[in-house]
């Protein structure tokens, strides 16, 4: 069958659906699409928003005429910069990746069918890969007017309110382009990454199962395994480098930050391995009962869908908690430093940092939310005929809802264990590269114990469980809106 013939069928098959708008087909009305924009936008406007602080604080530092001579400041300001858009560049990209990969696993059925009549499985990735980039495109045009005009306005109530008045600042630079060019070729890239498993669809599933496949498979996938086994290796052991170099020169923090995107990215590509076990394990403690035990049966009967919704949420949990342990232990070894209290003047410059670097790593805590919400609500759309099956076979619409919330509620938990762990020895490891070669009172530079602040892990847990409940509203509102003779129909 021809290219022509194959595209022809391509757009036969892609229907019009019920819905508003003449022509709207079945792909451009696919779930998930505005979770990727928004994932987009949030991370364009961070990046205009950080960029902009940046261009204010080096136009009052250039009237001050202390400041104005020193350039210190500025480039550490710059250099935060880039990490902490790089940083909620990296956590956008894997959700998008997640975001298409669940997509497409709903849509294996189709993608057989057009590998059935022709169509290759490079040009059905390449379709796919198009969306990624449209969804890039979108979202960083959205993201860079949103993030430009909140930054205008911050000016403004800045100028009006405290009388400031930076002279020389230029909200509107041709700068402000790169990140949003960074988050369309990386939302772009994550498409593309999320898509591979097109390739794997043969023309056969269109007659036979399209499912996901089950753990047992996912764990024989030698060469991602393995990959995942020595980056995380490899992570840990620039980790360890690190924390020794600190000891002799704060330059060890560069090592531990390598050392924690390797182990960190070795767990990202290792979670199907790892993770649904764990969420098996946390789904028994809550109960035998039938719906607790297929609640907590589906992680492995689903480990990618699974795994996808867990990782985002400990990619969050680890960030935030990653940096108050860090912080909180900075403190604490400035303390030890001076013998005690640390003076009033420095105290209260840490805190503020403190408080300014926990509400810039909330964003990308955001963007991993929106990612588990929007995996929830894809997971319950391609899941009508399961669920509906279910409900035909005596489970009530009470009991789906609960299996549905359960399974939200063991990723939620295991992603938090998972995410306070990891966070509590990436912060110490940071905060340990950074001031191991700070003297005590003592006059040695030992290894310190990681501090724990209370009140954010605390909230990071208090947060995790409100994002639970939320997450779980529409999913579970979905699950038992269409009826089961109309879901097994559809489907």
């Amino acid at each position: 069958m021809s290219a022509r013939t194959a595209d022809s069928a391509s757009r036969d098959l892609a229907v019009p659906t019920r819905g508003p708008g003449p022509g709207r087909s079945r792909r451009e009305r696919e779930p998930g699409m505005g979770a990727s924009v928004l994932v987009a936008a949030i991370s364009t406007a961070f990046a205009v928003l950080l960029l902009s602080a940046t261009e204010l604080i080096a136009a009052l530092m250039r009237a001050d005429s202390i400041l104005g001579e020193s350039g210190t400041v500025l480039v550490v300001l710059s250099i935060m910069t880039v990490l902490l858009v790089g940083l909620a560049v990296y956590v956008a990209s894997i959700v998008v990746a997640n975001t298409f990969a669940t997509i497409v696993a709903g849509r294996t059925r189709r993608i057989a069918l057009m590998r059935l009549i022709g169509a290759s499985a490079r040009s059905e990735r390449r379709a796919i890969a198009r969306q990624g980039l449209a969804v890039g495109a979108v979202g960083a045009v959205l993201g860079l007017v949103g993030g430009t005009a909140v930054a205008m306005a911050g000016v403004a109530v800045l100028e009006s309110a405290l009388s400031l008045h930076p002279e020389g600042m230029q909200l509107v630079r041709p700068v402000l382009l790169l990140p949003a060019a960074i988050v369309v070729l990386t939302t772009w890239a994550a498409a593309w990454a999320g898509s591979r498993r097109v390739l794997t669809v043969t023309p056969l599933q269109a007659l036979g199962d399209a499912g996901e496949p089950p753990f047992a498979r996912v764990a024989r996938r030698t060469v991602r395994n393995v990959v995942a086994i020595v980056l995380f290796v490899l992570g840990a052991a620039l980790l360890g480098l690190g924390v020794l170099t600190g000891m002799v020169t704060p330059l060890g923090v560069v090592i531990a930050f390598f050392g924690g995107v390797f182990s960190f990215t070795g767990i990202v590509l290792g979670a199907t391995l790892v993770m649904p076990p764990l969420l098996r394990l946390v789904g028994r403690a809550f109960g035998r009962s039938a719906t607790a035990r297929l609640a907590a049966e589906n992680a492995l009967r689903s480990p990618e869908r699974s795994s996808r919704m867990a990782i985002g949420v400990v990619m969050g949990v680890t960030l935030v908690t990653m940096f108050a342990v860090a912080l909180q232990t900075v403190k604490a070894v400035l303390s030890d430093a001076v013998g005690g209290e640390m003076p009033p003047e420095l105290a209260t410059g840490i805190d503020t940092f403190s408080a300014v670097m926990m509400a810039l790593i909330a964003v990308s805590a955001v963007i991993a939310g929106v990612g588990l919400v929007n995996l929830l609500v894809l997971g319950v759309v391609q899941r009508r005929r399961e669920l509906a099956l279910l409900r035909t076979l005596g489970l009530s619409n009470g009991q789906v809802r609960t299996m549905v919330l359960l399974e939200a509620t063991h990723v939620t938990v295991t992603a938090v264990v998972t995410g306070l762990v990891l966070g509590i020895g990436y912060g110490w490891a940071g905060a340990q590269s950074l001031l191991g070669s700070v003297p005590t009172v003592s006059g040695e530079a030992p290894l310190v114990a990681p501090a724990l602040p209370a009140a954010p892990l605390i909230a990071i847990v208090a947060a995790t469980a409100l994002l639970t409940v939320v997450a779980a509203v529409v999913p579970t509102r979905l699950a038992t809106r269409v009826t089961p003779v109309a879901a097994l129909a559809s489907a």
